[in-house]
C-alpha cells in the first residue's frame, strides 16, 4: 500500500492449504481478488484509504477455522469487516458470533441454506446464491413447461434436505403437487422404484455426483428414463462427473452406457459463474473481458467457479465501505471510519445498511441482496450426447427465465407429461356400424308393414280368415316393436345426454319385453285355439272368438307391465359407467387412454332379468306344448306349430347364444350392439317370415288346398277290464260362417241318400234273418249293387259347422255256423267259390250292421256308442232294430 495511505482492513478467511470438495476454492480465488484489489486501487475508490485485505486459513476445520478468528481479533489490526467463509460448519459457527463483534461478513463461497436464517445470522451477506435460490428458478421451469406434478429423491444429508424442505415451501400454493417425497442414504433403487409405482415422471433430484451415477444406473434398471421422463438435478458436478464415478458405478452392475442412457437429457440447476451479457460491469470491464484476464493471471493454479463471485465480493466490500464514509462524512459526529472498533455498534450498524443498499452490474450479474441473499443469476444446462450444454438461465432480479432457442431437446417429439395423461374415453357404437345396422332394421321394418298391408288386404280370404288376422296383425305389431328398440340400443353417450340416456335404458326394456310378448302371446293364443278345438274329446260344438284370444294376450302384457313397473317402482335401471384399466395411445402420444363404457343397471340386476327369463321361458314351453299338441292337425290355415317349433328353436338358441356373447363382449361397445341387434333383426324376421311367407305362397299358388281338411288318424289306446277297444278318430273340420248354409243343404241331400240305401240294406237284412236257406243263389247283378253299398264314400260335413264325428265300437258277437261249404266245392273255380251263397251271407252278416251303425249317428239316428239299439217294430227303417249278436267295429269318415 501506499506509505502515507491509511489501511482499511479486512479479515480474509478461507482454506489456503487444504483442497475442499468443490476444489481450489481458496487458491482459486486469489487472482480474482487481486485483480479487483488492484482495480479499486487504481480507481482511487477509496481515496485517501487503501483496502487491505488480511487473509487467515481456516482450513474447513471448525477448531482452526475459529482459532484464526480469535488471532485475527486479538493480534490483528481492527478489521472493519468479514470477507471469506467457505466451509458450512465454520461459516455458520463465526457468523453467529458477528453481532457482539458488530462485524459485517460477505462470503463468496458458502451456499448452505442455513445461513440463510436472518434472525439467527443478521450480519451475514453472501455474494453467491445459496443452494435453496435454485428453487425459484426450478419453479420458473415447471410453469414453462406446465409441469403441475413433481417426486423429489433426496439424499439424507442436512445440505439437500434443507433445499428439499425449502422447495416444498416454494412450490406450495403454486398448484404443483409433490406426489412422492423419497429419500435414501446408500441404495436410491428402492425410493427410485417407488417414485415409478407413483407414476412420477418429472424427478427432483437432490444428491451429490457418487450418489448421482447410482441414482441414474437404478434409473436405468427401472426404465425410468427416455422420453416419459425428466431429471432435474444440482448442476454444480465436477465437468465429466460420470467418468470419474465410472467405476463405482460398474461396480453396481451398471455399464458406462446404460449410465449414459439414463442420463441422456437430465436437466443440472446451478448459479452461473460469469454473466453472458455483453455488458461492462462496474469496472469498466465486461465478464469475457475479465475471465481472460484471470485466467492470464491464475497461471498454474487451478480455476475456481467461484472466482466471479469473488471479484464482485471485493467491489462490493468496496462499494460499501465508500457509502459508509459519505454516510460519516454527511453527519455531525465527524467520525472517521478507521476509528472503527469492536464494540462501535453505531459504525457497524451504518456498514450494516451499506451493504444492503448495494446495487451494481458484476460479472457474475446484478449484485443486489434480499435479506442478505444475492439475487443472483441461475443457469439451466443438460445432458446431450455426453456433454453439458447451456439450455437456459433465469434472472432471479427480474424473475425472468430465458429458454435458449433450439438448445433444449427432449428426446420425445414434446416435453414430457408429468403424469401418465390418463384420456377418459367413452366407447362409443360406431356410426357406420349403428348406420347399417338401422338399415338392416327399416328394411325389417319395411317387410314387416308390407305383411301388414298384404293381411289386411286378404283378411277376407279363407286362408286369412282362417288363419285369425287380427292375431296376425298383432304379431307384426310385436315383430315391429322388437325392430324399434334396436334404434333405441344403438343410441348412448356419443348420441345423447346422461338424462336421456339413463330414461332410454327403461324405455328400450319395455318395448322390447312388450314386443317379445306381443308376437309371440298372439301366435300362442292362435295355437292354443286350434288346440283347444281339436281336443274336445266331448265333440261339442265350441266356438273361440278372437275377443277372447286378445284377453289372453292382455293377460300376457298384464303381467308383463306389472313387473316392469314394479321393476321400475322400486330398483329403475340407473346410468353407470364402468372404468376399465388404462391402454396406450394407439397414435402412439404419452398418453394413456381409460375406456369408459355406459350401461343400464341397478342394484339388484339379476334378481328382475330371472324373474323376466323365467316368465319368457315359461311362455316358450307353454308355445312349445302347444304347437306339439297340435302337431298332427292337417288343416294348414289353423296349424302353424310347425312353423312355431322352428320360431321357438330359433329364438331359443340364438338367445342363449347373444346373452352369452353379449356378457363376455360388454367391455366391447361395437361388438354387443352388433350382436343383439342381429339376434332381434334375426328373430323378428325369421318369426315374421315362417308366419306369413307359407301364406302369402299358399294364396298366390292354391288358395283352396289350405282351407281344405287332410284324413289324419288319432288313436288312444284305453285298457279295460276284460278287452282292448281301438278307436280311430279323424279330425274334424271348423270351416267359416260363410259356408254354413251351402253344408247344411250338402247335409239333407246327403241324408236323404242314406234314406234310400238304408231301405235296401233293411230288405237284405231282413231276407237273411228269415229265410237264410233261400239265400243259395243271388244274381249277380246284386252283387254289384253291394259293392257299391259297401265301397261308398265317406263324408266328413255336418250340420255342427261342418264337423265330421267317428266313432269306433265294438261288440262281443258269437260266431255263427255256417254248415253250407263242403268239402267237394274246394275244388271248384275260384270265382263260384267266392260268390257262393255261404260267403255271401257270411260278408253281409259282418258289413250290413257296421253300415248300418255308422250311418245312423249321421242322420240324426242312434248313437254310435249304442252297442244294442233296441227301438220299436214301428219305428223308422233308420232306428230297426240290429241283432247284438255281431261283433261290431264302426268306422267311417
Amino acid at each position: 500500500p501506499p506509505p502515507s495511505s491509511p489501511p482499511l482492513s479486512i479479515m480474509g478467511l478461507m482454506p489456503l492449504t487444504k483442497e475442499v470438495a468443490k476444489g481450489s476454492i481458496g487458491r482459486g480465488v486469489l487472482p480474482a481478488v487481486e485483480l479487483a484489489i488492484e482495480q479499486i486501487r487504481n480507481e482511487s475508490l477509496l481515496r485517501p484509504y487503501f483496502l487491505d485485505l488480511r487473509l487467515y486459513d481456516t482450513e474447513c476445520d471448525n477448531a482452526k477455522g475459529l482459532k484464526a478468528f480469535y488471532d485475527a481479533i486479538k493480534y490483528g489490526p481492527n478489521h472493519l469487516m468479514v470477507f471469506g467463509g467457505v466451509c458450512p460448519s465454520v461459516t455458520s459457527i463465526i457468523a453467529e458470533s458477528l453481532q457482539g463483534w458488530n462485524l459485517v461478513q460477505l462470503s463468496f463461497a458458502a451456499t448452505t441454506p442455513v445461513l440463510a436464517d436472518k434472525k439467527k445470522y443478521p450480519y451475514f451477506f453472501r455474494t453467491v446464491p445459496s443452494d435453496n435460490a435454485v428453487n425459484p428458478a426450478i419453479l420458473k421451469l415447471l410453469k414453462h413447461y406446465q409441469w403441475k406434478r413433481v417426486g423429489t429423491l433426496t439424499q439424507d444429508v442436512q445440505r439437500f434436505s434443507e433445499v428439499r424442505n425449502d422447495l416444498t415451501g416454494v412450490l406450495y400454493g403454486e398448484d404443483i403437487e409433490i406426489s412422492d417425497t423419497e429419500s435414501f442414504s446408500n441404495d436410491p433403487c428402492t425410493s427410485v422404484k417407488k417414485l415409478k409405482g407413483n407414476d412420477v415422471r418429472i424427478i427432483l433430484g437432490q444428491f451429490d455426483q457418487n450418489m448421482a451415477a447410482k441414482v441414474f444406473c437404478c434409473a436405468y434398471e427401472e426404465n425410468m428414463y427416455g422420453s416419459k421422463y425428466q431429471w432435474i438435478i444440482p448442476g454444480w458436478y465436477e465437468p465429466s462427473w460420470w467418468e470419474q464415478v465410472h467405476t463405482e458405478a460398474n461396480s453396481s452392475r451398471c455399464l458406462r452406457k446404460n449410465l449414459l442412457a439414463a442420463m441422456e437429457g437430465y436437466i443440472g440447476v446451478d448459479f452461473e459463474p460469469l454473466s453472458s451479457k455483453q455488458i461492462k460491469t462496474i469496472s469498466g470491464k465486461t465478464p469475457q473481458q475479465y475471465e481472460r484476464e484471470y485466467n492470464n493471471k491464475r497461471s498454474g493454479v487451478g480455476p475456481s467457479k467461484f472466482h466471479g463471485y469473488a471479484y464482485d465480493g471485493i467491489w462490493v466490500i468496496a462499494k460499501t465501505l465508500q457509502r459508509a464514509m459519505e454516510t460519516l462524512h454527511a453527519s455531525s459526529r465527524h467520525q472517521r471510519i478507521q476509528d472503527f472498533n469492536y464494540t462501535d455498534h453505531t459504525l457497524g450498524r451504518i456498514i450494516l445498511n451499506a451493504m444492503n443498499e448495494t446495487n451494481f452490474f458484476g460479472v457474475t450479474g446484478q449484485v443486489v441482496f434480499r435479506n442478505g441473499e444475492r439475487m443472483g443469476t441461475i443457469k439451466f444446462t443438460q445432458f446431450q450426447d455426453s456433454r453439458e450444454v447451456k439450455v437456459g438461465e433465469y434472472n432471479a432480479v427480474a424473475d425472468t427465465l430465458e429458454i435458449i432457442n433450439d438448445t433444449i431437446r427432449f428426446q420425445g417429439s414434446e416435453p414430457p407429461k408429468d403424469k401418465t395423461i390418463i384420456l377418459e374415453q367413452l366407447r362409443k357404437i360406431s356410426l357406420p356400424l349403428y348406420s347399417i345396422l338401422s338399415a338392416l332394421t327399416i328394411l325389417g321394418m319395411i317387410m314387416a308393414s308390407a305383411f301388414l298391408f298384404f293381411n289386411i288386404k286378404n283378411r277376407n280370404q279363407k286362408l286369412i280368415k282362417m288363419s285369425s288376422p287380427y292375431m296376425n296383425n298383432l304379431i307384426i305389431l310385436g315383430g315391429m316393436l322388437s325392430y324399434a328398440s334396436i334404434f333405441l340400443f344403438g343410441l348412448d353417450g356419443s348420441f345423447v345426454s346422461e338424462k336421456t340416456f339413463e330414461t332410454l335404458c327403461t324405455v328400450r326394456t319395455w318395448i322390447l319385453t312388450v314386443g317379445y310378448t306381443t308376437a309371440f302371446g298372439a301366435m300362442f293364443a292362435k295355437t292354443w285355439r286350434v288346440h283347444a278345438i281339436f281336443k274336445n274329446v266331448k265333440m261339442k260344438k265350441k266356438i273361440i272368438k278372437d275377443q277372447k284370444l286378445l284377453v289372453i294376450v292382455g293377460g300376457m302384457l298384464l303381467i308383463d307391465l306389472c313387473i316392469l313397473i314394479c321393476w321400475q317402482a322400486v330398483d329403475p335401471l340407473r346410468r353407470t359407467v364402468e372404468k376399465y384399466s388404462m391402454e396406450p395411445d394407439p397414435a402412439g402420444r404419452d398418453i394413456s387412454i381409460r375406456p369408459l363404457l355406459e350401461h343400464c343397471e341397478n342394484t339388484h340386476m339379476t334378481i328382475w332379468l330371472g324373474i323376466v327369463y323365467a316368465y319368457k321361458g315359461l311362455l316358450m314351453l307353454f308355445g312349445c306344448f302347444l304347437a306339439w299338441e297340435t302337431r298332427n292337425v292337417s288343416i294348414p290355415a289353423l296349424n302353424d306349430s310347425k312353423y312355431i317349433g322352428m320360431s321357438v328353436y330359433n329364438v331359443g338358441i340364438m338367445c342363449i347364444i347373444g346373452a352369452a356373447v353379449s356378457f363376455l363382449t360388454r367391455d366391447q361397445p361395437n361388438v354387443q350392439f352388433c350382436i343383439v341387434a342381429l339376434v332381434i333383426i334375426f328373430c323378428s324376421t325369421i318369426t315374421l317370415c315362417l308366419v306369413f311367407v307359407p301364406k302369402l305362397i299358399t294364396l298366390r299358388t292354391n288358395p283352396d288346398a289350405a282351407t281344405q281338411n287332410r284324413r289324419f288318424q288319432f288313436t288312444q289306446n284305453q285298457k279295460k277290464e276284460d278287452s282292448k277297444t281301438s278307436t280311430s278318430v279323424t279330425s274334424v273340420n271348423q270351416a267359416s260362417t260363410s259356408r254354413l248354409e251351402g253344408l247344411q243343404s250338402e247335409n239333407h241331400r246327403l241324408r236323404m241318400k242314406i234314406t234310400e240305401l238304408d231301405k235296401d240294406l233293411e230288405e237284405v237284412t231282413m231276407q237273411l234273418q228269415d229265410t237264410p236257406e233261400k239265400t243259395t243263389y243271388i244274381k249277380q247283378n246284386h252283387y254289384q249293387e253291394l259293392n257299391d253299398i259297401l265301397n261308398l264314400g265317406n263324408f266328413t260335413e255336418s250340420t255342427d259347422g261342418g264337423k265330421a264325428i267317428l266313432k269306433n265300437h265294438l261288440d262281443q258277437n258269437p260266431q255263427l255256423q255256417w254248415n253250407t261249404t263242403e268239402p267237394s266245392r274246394t275244388c271248384k273255380d275260384p270265382i263260384e267259390d267266392i260268390n257262393s251263397p255261404e260267403h255271401i251271407q257270411r260278408r253281409l252278416s259282418l258289413q250290413l250292421p257296421i253300415l248300418h251303425h255308422a250311418y245312423l249317428p249321421s242322420i240324426g239316428g242312434v248313437d254310435a256308442s249304442c252297442v244294442s239299439p233296441c227301438v220299436s217294430p214301428t219305428a223308422s227303417p233308420r232306428h230297426r232294430h240290429v241283432p247284438p249278436s255281431f261283433r261290431v267295429m264302426v268306422s267311417g269318415l
